[in-house]
């Protein structure tokens, strides 16, 4: 499982920071940290983090497949 979040979409109403403190965090009040993998433990506060969010930022993708014809950015 992994977290897919649109940062441009993401405007910093901090429910998914409420909701999933272990996997979502604001830093300088504006920008959300997130980690992109989470255990099963977590699974239920991270939908329903995702579920929160006022503006659908949040994917959770249940595939553990890499993205295929992605390469990754560097730098």
């Amino acid at each position: 499982m992994r977290l897919v979040v649109d940062l441009n979409r993401c405007q910093g109403f901090a429910q998914c920071v409420f909701l999933a403190p272990d996997v979502f965090s604001l830093h300088g009040g504006e920008a959300l940290l997130f980690s992109p993998r989470f255990d099963e433990a977590q699974q239920d506060r991270v939908e329903k983090a995702a579920a929160a969010c006022p503006v659908q930022a949040i994917l959770v993708d249940y595939s553990d497949e890499p993205t295929k014809g992605v390469k990754p950015h560097v730098g």
